[in-house]
């Protein structure tokens, strides 16, 4: 006859156990982050940050990412001209509102940013289409200690790299850099890791990125425009609905939704929301736009904010053939205009994809 052992030595048992095994489950674990963190003191490279629910992109989303934009992308907005294109039935997710939807899934590194700094080397590895489910893995790849003032709380910058799925198959990969502060300021860690640079625009392995069995030529006949001249947009347009976009696309940095976590008088917008209205101005001047397949690099150069009336002008840096179209290298420059004078809020380089 089996006998069990009185409670309490089952329960010692039982602990026991857990201390012999709690080393190797916390060594697959994501590092604990506070609920307000995580700040720059507290991470490691290597630290896989914790997931973000995944999101389906449905025909809600995608209306209420086009009322805040406007852009006019043919596939993201009509069904026939999607099949027409790609062979299949559907529509287009707008490049723009996937990668904001990334962006926001990866700001678990970022609910307590100061800035965002630059992202680099965004590859569309493959188009996204409306009922798709998108989720993101962030990791941890440098760490280097800002510079200290005296009167000022400590900060550094973290390089992360960032890869987002669609339905599980790879979607987008980059890199992005936010500053944090830290919690501890008696120090600094002494962290000093090389953060790299964005390196030469290889146009052609952006353009390779284009599906092969596309038909480019439905989207009408090709522009013109050689590279170096640069078109102004003539319109201008306002940035409106700041919060109900970070809200949608779940961005959990602090400056974009409370004023007083912001180093401005207002809240800040969320740069992504700039480059959303920057490429609804380059789809207005770039006939046919059938995506945005990478961003070279992104420099917010200003900060910007809700009502401030915003231009754009684009300069065509390159173009090469890209599946039935072309591929166009594309820098986008922002300025905001206010009443105490105009400020450029934004250097963006893209690669666009047209016939």
């Amino acid at each position: 006859m089996h006998v069990c052992p009185p409670q309490d030595e089952l329960l010692s048992s039982i602990q026991a156990e857990i201390l012999d095994v709690a080393p190797i489950i916390a060594s697959t674990l994501s590092p604990v982050i506070p609920l307000d963190g995580p700040f720059y003191d507290q991470l490691s490279v290597g630290d896989e940050l914790p997931r973000q629910p995944s999101i389906t992109i449905d025909d809600g989303m995608a209306a209420l990412y086009q009322s805040w934009v406007g852009e006019r992308l043919p596939m993201a907005l009509d069904a026939a001209v999607y099949e027409a294109v790609t062979g299949s039935p559907g529509r287009l997710a707008s490049p723009g509102l996937v990668m904001q939807l990334s962006i926001g899934q990866s700001t678990t590194i970022s609910r307590r940013a100061i800035a965002n700094l630059f992202y680099r080397d965004v590859r569309l590895v493959s188009p996204v289409a409306i009922g798709q489910s998108v989720g993101t893995v962030v990791t941890v790849a440098a760490l280097s200690d800002g510079s200290h003032k005296e009167g000022r709380d400590r900060r550094g910058k973290v390089l992360v790299d960032i890869v987002t799925t669609a339905d599980g198959e790879p979607a987008v990969d980059y890199q992005r850099c936010p500053m944090l502060p830290q919690a501890d300021h008696a120090a600094a860690p002494g962290h000093a890791d090389d953060l790299g640079s964005g390196g030469e625009l290889d146009l052609h392995a952006y353009a390779a990125l284009v599906p092969a069995h596309w038909n480019l030529g439905a989207l009408g006949s090709p522009t013109t425009w050689a590279p170096g001249d640069t078109i102004a947009d003539p319109m201008r347009d306002v940035i409106d609905g700041a919060t109900g976009m970070v809200r949608l696309t779940h961005n959990l940095a602090m400056i974009h939704r409370d004023a007083e976590k912001s180093p401005y008088p207002q809240r800040l917008v969320y740069g992504g929301h700039v480059v959303g209205l920057a490429q609804a101005s380059l789809s207005r001047v770039l006939p046919g736009m059938a995506t945005v397949v990478g961003w070279h690099g992104c420099d917010h150069t200003g900060p910007a904010f809700e009502g401030d009336l915003l231009s754009f002008q684009h300069t065509l840096l390159d173009v090469a053939p890209a599946g039935s179209g072309r591929a166009f290298a594309v820098r986008t420059e922002g300025t905001a205009h206010r009443a105490d004078g105009d400020a450029h809020v934004l250097d963006w380089t893209l690669i666009a994809i047209a016939p």
